[in-house]
């Protein structure tokens, strides 16, 4: 039995779809089960709570062997510091999991062994220091920069021309697709050959600056789109006035810094960790036909 996590979040709706091609029995856990696709409802059994509950992972994993497990996203709520989210979200569903031999495949940050403050990332990799104290069977997928965030850009890209982040403009921002890091996990969750613990990094093929992916998403569209750097002070303070927490922001704030200053590049990989999406490939696929619509 395959437990999926966050089955209506955009990688865990991917790696769910994906299990269930497979006709391996599989569970999901969702906090409101009304918002599964209905091929997912008559698929899948449904445990409806949250992730982070003692009783709902215990209750989910029994007689499973096999876990999707994401941290989601803690929204503008004030959840407090991110270390603090990560760690009490999961602490639980690491246990279980742990004491009934159920193998774990999580989502995590790429950059081990980076020394400094990284906010949501540092968290992220908290996060895996606790889920391997527990001895549980893991494999940690390492992960860049989503090119799926490039998506809330749209409306700028459609009507202004251009996308910002707060990220240095001619420094390479290693990403990935989604979509890579679906079918990498779900290969995982149905290879039952693997044992212990190990990380997976997972990163595009090519290592783009943002004024170069703006390059790219100008040649996609057949438009001018160009690539605005946002000073980090005032990333932080449009957080903060879009309803941001004040830790939510800082986070954040801390996460770009450490992306500016090379976090991803800290962690070793070879050359089995490139994925098969470049950036050029998610935009024709994925962002031209979001701004097309």
């Amino acid at each position: 039995m395959i437990v999926v996590t966050t089955p209506t979040g955009d990688i865990g709706r991917q790696v769910l779809d994906r299990v269930l091609d497979s006709g391996e029995p599989v569970r999901v856990i969702a906090r409101d089960s009304s918002r599964l696709a209905e091929h997912v409802r008559a698929q899948a059994e449904v445990v409806e709570g949250s992730h982070a509950d003692a009783d709902t992972i215990a209750k989910a994993l029994e007689g499973a062997d096999r876990l999707f497990w994401l941290v989601p996203p803690a929204g503008f709520r004030d959840a407090g510091p991110a270390g603090s989210y990560y760690l009490d979200f999961t602490r639980a569903a690491a246990q279980e999991a742990a004491s009934r031999g159920v193998r774990m495949v999580h989502v995590t940050s790429l950059g081990h062994g980076y020394n400094g403050a990284a906010g949501l990332l540092s968290a992220a990799l908290d996060m895996d220091e606790l889920i391997e104290s527990t001895g549980v069977q893991c494999r940690a997928l390492a992960l860049p920069f989503f090119m799926e965030n490039v998506l809330h850009q749209v409306q700028p890209i459609a009507q202004q021309g251009v996308f910002s982040l707060a990220n240095t403009a001619d420094r390479p921002l290693l990403t990935v697709a989604t979509q890579d890091v679906a079918a990498a996990a779900a290969d995982l969750l149905l290879d039952t050959t693997w044992n212990g613990q190990a990380r997976v990094p997972l990163v595009g093929p090519d290592s783009l600056t943002p004024d170069a992916m703006a390059e790219i998403i100008t040649e996609t569209l057949g438009r001018t789109v160009r690539y605005q750097q946002v000073p980090l002070a005032d990333f932080q303070d449009r957080m903060v006035q879009r309803g941001a927490s004040p830790s939510l922001a800082q986070d954040m704030a801390d996460m770009v810094d450490a992306q500016n200053n090379g976090i991803y590049n800290a962690e070793p990989r070879d050359p089995a960790s490139a994925t098969a999406t470049d950036f050029r490939q998610w935009c024709q696929n994925v962002l031209e036909p979001a701004i097309r619509s």
